[in-house]
């Protein structure tokens, strides 16, 4: 297992884990979150790949996988999934926290 994807399934578990905590109704609207996360793999994605083609960016071979689509290594593109998953989380989780504590 490559250290990229550590990271990622480091930073991903408890989110994961407590989006399913029933007060939070994390998943209740799961097309926006659909729609959020596909926006930023094409638009992030889309800009990964020109910054590598043109040699501004690279990935280390020893810290990915190997396994590369359309030039960007597996974990790049779950982190285009992962981090933004994170973040949404994060934020219905103050929301949630807000609205118990503002009553």
């Amino acid at each position: 297992m490559s250290e990229y994807l550590k990271v990622l399934l480091l930073a991903v578990a408890l989110p994961l884990i407590l989006s399913f905590y029933p007060p939070l109704k994390f998943w209740r609207n799961g097309k926006a979150l659909l729609l959020s996360l596909t926006l930023v793999v094409l638009i992030f994605g889309a800009w990964d790949i020109l910054a590598v083609w043109r040699g501004h960016w690279y990935f280390d071979p020893r810290y990915v996988y190997g396994l590369s689509i359309i030039n960007l290594p597996v974990e790049e593109w779950l982190f285009f999934l992962v981090i933004p998953f994170c973040c949404i989380f994060t934020w219905e989780a103050i929301l949630l926290i807000k609205k118990k504590f503002n009553r």
